[in-house]
């Protein structure tokens, strides 16, 4: 097992639900223990919606999926704690989009499955 499977692990985090809580405390803010655990709720929460209802196939292809992601993204970061400024949620929106869209194709398709397989 390596450093990251290890650290997901210790986290309580699948290697897809680290990558987002890693955008969002990478490299700021600062959180205390009860704030880390509210945004890796975030973190799993969201990914669950994106995976059961917006990472459609073809999504990218598509003005209205992505618009559609952009927006369920946003609306799951209005819940991160206050160390969270409102440009610090839309500038982690922003490299939290950009990490779905290189990361889902869709149709369950991921970098995260061709890593298993």
């Amino acid at each position: 097992m390596n450093g990251e499977e290890q650290r997901g692990l210790r986290e309580s985090l699948t290697e897809e639900e680290l990558a987002i809580f890693d955008i969002l405390t990478r490299p700021e803010p600062e959180l205390s223990d009860k704030e880390k655990g509210d945004v890796k709720k975030v973190a799993k929460e969201l990914l669950a919606k994106l995976k059961a209802e917006k990472l459609v196939l073809d999504w990218r292809e598509k003005m209205q999926a992505r618009a559609g992601v952009q927006q369920t993204i946003r609306v799951a970061f209005r819940t991160l704690p206050p160390p969270y400024s409102a440009e610090l949620k839309r500038v982690k929106t922003n490299l939290t989009y950009a990490h779905v869209y290189d990361s889902y194709s869709g149709s369950g398709k991921s970098v995260y499955e061709s890593a298993l397989n």
